[in-house]
């Protein structure tokens, strides 16, 4: 018991310090928020006390990619167009941060307390179904072709919640594969004793986890598009016209024109997550 509780510690502390110095680097760029900043040290001091390596390190590899393509060709027309209508920008706060991973820390602390190889499967669609949707709005924003609404198949201007394209789609694909070969390559690894159970590294096959990732983050980013286009609260600019993802554009308070009022775009990104991970958890049990 006392070396569980040295070791528990020395992770804690660990998990701070790491947390910390990534959190610090990511406010530095402007990838985070001062809310977001602290958000994400306490959750990553959670990923890294709770979990095994996996676990972090599925949450790094979201962060880092995403934050990497949000940066990218931030200036761009066709990126600048339609982070204009979004609720959040590339900057993430305390909403975005546990929207995104709030979900995967409680699936951390379920396989703490009750090691089972279906919280990674959970966590792995979770993962991949953030990463999916944050790669299809990043890349697909540069698309050449104008999105059309994911409901009814009418071209929609660049930036409508709900909106696909075909470059998009497939970047949400390779965001999804990517969170399943990362999370195969990290289980590749010898994993300690006491984890075993819950990551079953040598008996599944790297490609039981990309499928799930796979599979589950595209229907998650789809979910997504789904919830934008229909439940998630949209408003109409008084000043622009344009409709938008904000209570207030151009300076004044803009109209909602549709949708539920507690939907916003954080709550459609943990919602559609949430599905994936119940999907990509319902494949780990078919698969296994």
């Amino acid at each position: 018991m006392v070396g569980w509780i040295d070791d528990w510690w020395l992770r804690l502390l660990a998990g701070l310090l790491g947390s910390g110095l990534i959190a610090a680097a990511a406010y530095g760029v402007r990838s985070l928020s001062a809310s977001g900043a602290w958000s994400a040290v306490v959750m990553g001091t959670g990923f890294v006390t709770l979990g095994e390596p996996v676990w972090f390190g599925l949450l790094i590899a979201f962060f880092v990619s995403s934050s990497l393509l949000s940066k990218w060709k931030r200036k761009h027309h066709a990126k600048e167009t339609a982070e204009a209508k979004y609720e959040k920008t590339g900057r993430r706060d305390a909403g975005q941060v546990w929207a995104n991973g709030g979900a995967g820390l409680i699936l951390c602390a379920a396989n703490a307390i009750w090691a089972d190889q279906g919280w990674l499967f959970a966590y792995i669609g979770v993962m991949a179904a953030v990463n999916a949707d944050t790669w299809a709005t990043e890349i697909g924003a540069l698309s050449r072709t104008a999105p059309r609404s994911v409901t009814s198949g009418k071209p929609v201007t660049a930036g409508t919640s709900g909106g696909v394209t075909p470059l998009g789609s497939a970047a949400a694909l390779a965001g999804a594969v990517f969170i399943g070969a990362v999370a195969a390559l990290l289980l590749a690894a010898p994993q300690p004793a006491e984890a075993a159970a819950g990551t079953p590294g040598g008996g599944v096959a790297a490609a039981a986890y990309i499928a799930a990732a796979a599979a589950a983050g595209l229907a998650g980013a789809f979910a997504d598009s789904l919830l934008g286009a229909t439940g998630q609260a949209m408003f109409r600019c008084q000043v622009c016209g344009s409709e938008i993802e904000r209570a207030a554009h151009c300076g004044s308070a803009a109209v909602k024109v549709r949708g539920f009022a507690w939907l916003n775009n954080d709550r459609v990104n943990l919602l559609s997550s949430l599905f994936a991970g119940v999907l990509a958890w319902a494949i780990g049990q078919w698969m296994l």
